[in-house]
């Protein structure tokens, strides 16, 4: 490079921002002012914890002999120091355990404070909670203290959930770091639970002295150091930083109180000694002017000390923060329910308990409900009042709950309600916002009610008129006006109502609100003669709710007698309102008396009616069934059915409803021999319910037969795939070329799809929805083509393999329809296992995983009493198992994999060792070890949590191995019942999991 060129890389070199170098760590040692120098800046780089880090780092780097050999790290001058400059970064931080924790892992503390306890001449060897800490050196006894501390500290911590953090790309021997690591923190962790008694005792011990504490400093090390190499001696014990007794004992009793609230887990009475630490915590940070050396977080010891009261029933009457908590908590655990809703009344003016809070405590009533305490149901709906009428004064949104409330509430709920609005606004001069707000829920409220008498006592009420001015009432009150006109009408009317005269309207308007809700006939009969009386017009029309089939409409209104027709027009309207409500009793007086009038002048209407009933009887007979009766139909019911299939009547409306459920009841009840032999040809070719009924009831006949009998089964192939197909048309492109465009509007077939899925959702009998079934799944694999991911069902055998026409099937009906089919079906048996497996097929197929395995867990459940018994392997065949194995897997559930791989006729070793391989494993692990009987794949876990050094769970294993039934020396019989009692225990385990 010439003179010139460097002169120029020098220019540009000093033109860059200077950035200071970061000190290296054996700088430190080289010159022993450096330390203190770099901790007194106001950013060191690097920071204190990053120091500790890399001292204790290179002090503890294992050395090389000559005959390169791994030995100890050397006690040499070098490490000593190195040891010694951590332990002063420490005290520089004052030994701050928050700070330490945060930036420090388990194993690298557990150092620093080993070589604490060694410079404060602690006596090794020795318990610590054998020593005498009155008669320890100052400093020696504060080192004890910090240990154990800390050591029940790191208890509590380790037992937060924490979330995994993902690791980088590692470099070369970082993943065997990483475990190392691990290991030797969950190693330090056994053993700190294993002594947390000592180190609890230690603490409390260390209440009991009463004298000043010192702790070391930068100083004192030194001076230690220096002792050392003189005579290995000093008396600079009391040199330290001085903390009061009441500063230790305030972070004593702090750290006491999170390791015995820890502890209430399992042991209750730990609780109350912890609610007594915190207490004294409490109690001392109250004392002290200033806590410098106490460091604790101070809204966490407030959850605490709430948690504790609210465990222990303790209740601090001096405590006015918490007051309102305890006096809430007492009162629910005295079932003084009252009191709880009249001091949630009072905190919707003083709002010192927060929502979550009292949503929490809506919950916990709700929760009582769920477990059948009796009573709290008016209690629940209180509070939600409550709570919602709290949120409305602070603009929230009002909870699903209260809203669900509001679809049916009683009077008492509606008073209830205006109560508590008017309470929650008794201050003097509540805020304007809050009075808006309370509008704005009134408003909502009125909107919200159904019955117009409830909406009457909201908006006569006081509030209510103070609370909206004028113009915004007199709409509202429109609303409610234009919206009764699709409304039961009330027994009071609105308040606009009040202006209309006593006239003959109002009795025209009474008389109107009779006839709506009457279901008696003669009363109906003379409110509509009173009627007529009055007024000539089409009371037919009075409430738009009223309706009757469109087939029926022009005979009905075709009627010359204006009264005649209004009253057949309503006794069938509110009949077939009450056969939609399964009122079957009105229904039956409301048609018999429509039955009666028309037969006098209209033989059509006669025979309408004499359908309807019929309907009517069929849907009440198949309600009953639904609802578990055995009974079978009489046979004068059986015989008016197929009365009416045979029916040929001229010119009569006829509804297809009718014969739909007609068809469906024979199928039903199974008279197959009527819908097979002696219904009329010609009504099979003109009526395609009547077709499709029998074939549906010739295929299930012929269930199972040979093979030359299945031309039925054919045949009704060949209809449903027609149902299942559209048109296709053939368009020339712009280039030229022709394409196809399937009509998805347009059925080929003798029904549209639609009306097919009705039909079949009216069917209930097993064997003919097993056949549908059994048809679609088929159907639903040829026209999916995948070999592997086929989905099973019964009698697929009888049905074809292929189509000629596969281009003209609509894929996605075939699909919809197959999971339509098999949910239905699963309502009306939840427990056919053939269903059962079918549906959890489908999931499978399409990536459902955890639906999927429901559903299988499900069907081996109904064949086995719960896994009482062993399942049939016509259940879980290997196909049913090894799916299993997939959705585990896919959900990454992999110990669950390796023990259903023992389910297999030949166990698959490969997929169970590849699955225990896997370490990011969703599921419970090593408890599931229990479950295995293959000692085989037990010996691969021993094998494989000794090669990653996981002691605990290669405990586990071992034990599960070492089980005598297990031995391979024993009779093939011992073997199989081991086995047996494993399977039928691991499947009621995942039951638990997934059902």
């Amino acid at each position: 490079m010439s003179v010139e060129a460097a002169d120029r890389v020098a220019a540009v070199v000093s033109s860059w921002p200077g950035t200071p170098l970061q000190t290296s760590w054996f700088e430190f040692l080289l010159d022993g002012s450096l330390l203190e120098k770099h901790l007194q800046k106001s950013n060191p780089d690097p920071t204190p914890v990053q120091l500790i880090i890399q001292f204790l780092e290179q002090a503890s780097k294992p050395s090389v002999n000559e005959q390169n050999q791994v030995q100890p790290p050397a006690d040499n001058r070098r490490n000593r120091t190195l040891k010694l400059l951590a332990l002063k970064v420490a005290a520089h931080m004052k030994w701050d355990l928050d700070v330490l924790e945060k930036g420090l892992t388990i194993p690298v503390l557990n150092m620093l404070l080993n070589e604490l306890l060694c410079v404060s001449k602690v006596p090794p060897g020795v318990k610590h909670v054998d020593l005498d800490l009155s008669t320890l050196p100052p400093t020696t006894a504060m080192g004890v203290i910090i240990y154990n501390r800390w050591a029940i500290r790191t208890i509590v911590l380790s037992s937060f959930p924490e979330k995994q953090t993902k690791p980088g790309p590692h470099q070369m021997n970082m993943l065997s770091i990483v475990q190392q690591e691990k290991e030797m923190t969950e190693n330090i962790l056994t053993v700190l639970k294993e002594q947390a008694a000592d180190s609890i005792s230690v603490l409390e011990g260390a209440l009991q002295l009463k004298k000043d504490f010192y702790v070391h400093t930068l100083r004192t090390l030194d001076l230690l150091a220096a002792d050392a190499a003189a005579n290995g001696e000093t008396e600079s014990s009391t040199a330290g930083l001085c903390i009061s007794a009441d500063e230790l004992h305030c972070q004593v009793h702090y750290d006491l109180g999170g390791i015995f609230f820890q502890q209430g887990c399992t042991d209750q009475p730990a609780h109350e000694k912890a609610r007594d630490h915190f207490r004294q915590t409490k109690e001392l940070l109250k004392k002290l002017d200033s806590t410098i050396h106490v460091h604790l977080d101070e809204k966490r010891l407030a959850g605490y000390w709430n948690a504790c009261k609210a465990l222990t029933g303790d209740c601090d009457p001096s405590d006015s923060q918490t007051l309102p908590y305890d006096q809430i908590n007492s009162l629910i655990r005295a079932c003084n329910y009252q009191a709880v809703i009249e001091a949630f009344i009072k905190d919707n003016v003083s709002r010192s308990l927060p929502n979550h809070f009292r949503r929490s405590v809506l919950r916990e009533f709700l929760y009582k409900v769920q477990q059948g305490e009796s009573g709290l149901d008016e209690v629940c709906h209180k509070i939600c009042v409550c709570n919602a009428i709290r949120d409305a004064l602070e603009g929230e949104i009002l909870s699903v709950r209260f809203q669900q409330l509001l679809l049916k509430p009683s009077k008492r709920i509606v008073d209830f309600i205006l109560e508590v609005c008017t309470r929650s606004l008794e201050k003097d001069c509540p805020p304007e916002t809050s009075r808006r707000n309370m509008a704005n829920f009134m408003k909502t409220l009125c909107e919200s009610l159904e019955e117009l008498s409830l909406v009457f006592m909201v908006s006569s009420h006081k509030l209510f008129m103070e609370l909206l001015k004028e113009e915004e009432r007199k709409v509202l009150v429109e609303q409610m006006r234009k919206r009764s006109a699709t409304i039961n009408l009330s027994a009071k009317p609105l308040p606009s109502f009040y202006d209309i005269p006593a006239s003959a309207s109002v009795n025209i308007g009474q008389l109107e609100q009779q006839l709506i809700l009457s279901l008696e006939p003669r009363r109906i009969r003379q409110i509509l003669i009173e009627l007529h009386g009055m007024a000539e017009r089409p009371f037919w029309r009075v409430n738009s709710k009223w309706e009757v089939p469109s087939d029926y409409i022009n005979v009905i209104l075709s009627i010359k007698d204006n009264l005649t027709k209004d009253l057949v027009y309503i006794l069938m309207a509110k009949g077939l309102h009450c056969i939609s409500i399964k009122d079957f009793g009105h229904a039956r007086q409301l048609f018999s008396a429509c039955l009666e009038l028309v037969t006098e002048f209209s033989p059509k209407l006669r025979q309408v009616m004499l359908n309807e009933m019929l309907l009517l009887e069929v849907r009440a007979h198949e309600t009953m069934a639904a609802e578990g009766s055995k009974e079978r139909p009489p046979p004068d019911l059986v015989s008016r059915v197929r009365g009416y299939l045979e029916m040929r009547i001229h010119d009569l409306p006829l509804r297809q409803v009718v014969g739909e459920e007609c068809v469906a009841f024979m199928l039903n009840w199974r008279e197959n021999d009527y819908l097979t032999l002696q219904v009329p040809p010609s009504l099979v070719m003109n009526n395609p319910y009547i077709k499709l009924g029998q074939l549906l009831a010739s295929t299930c006949k012929e269930l199972p037969g040979p093979k030359e009998s299945r031309r039925t089964a054919k045949e009704l192939w060949d209809v449903v795939v027609q149902i299942c197909s559209v048109s296709i048309q053939h368009k020339r492109n712009n280039d030229g070329r022709v394409g196809l465009i399937k009509q998805r509007e347009s059925s080929m077939g003798i029904l549209h799809r639609s009306k097919f899925i009705t039909f079949i959702k009216k069917l209930r009998e097993p064997l003919v929805l097993t056949t549908l079934i059994s048809l679609f799944v088929r159907l639903h694999s040829i026209v999916r083509d995948d070999i592997v991911n086929e989905v099973t069902a019964e009698h697929l055998s009888i049905w074809p393999s292929s189509l000629p026409n596969i281009q003209a099937v609509d894929v996605e009906a075939v699909a919809v329809t197959v999971k339509e089919l098999v949910s239905y079906a699963l309502t009306l048996n939840p427990n056919n296992q053939s269903w059962l497996i079918t549906q959890a097929d489908i999931y499978f197929v399409t990536n459902q995983y955890s639906a999927a395995l429901n559903l299988y867990l499900q069907a081996g459940a109904v064949c086995s009493d719960f896994f009482t018994k062993a399942v049939p392997p016509d259940v879980y065949t290997d196909q049913v198992l090894k799916r299993m194995i997939k959705c585990c897997s896919m959900m990454n559930c992999h110990t669950q994999v390796a023990v259903l791989c023992q389910f297999l006729r030949e166990v698959d070793y490969m997929t169970a060792f590849k699955a225990l391989q896997e370490q990011n494993s969703h599921d419970a692990m090593d408890s599931f070890y229990d479950y295995i009987w293959d000692v085989t794949i037990l010996e691969y876990l021993t094998h494989i949590h000794h090669k990653r050094g996981e002691t605990e769970k290669r405990q586990i294993a071992v034990k599960a191995i070492g089980q005598t039934e297990l031995n391979t020396s024993n009779p093939e019989e011992v073997l199989q019942l081991a086995a047996q009692k494993r399977k039928k225990r691991f499947l009621q385990a995942m039951a638990k999991l997934y059902f």
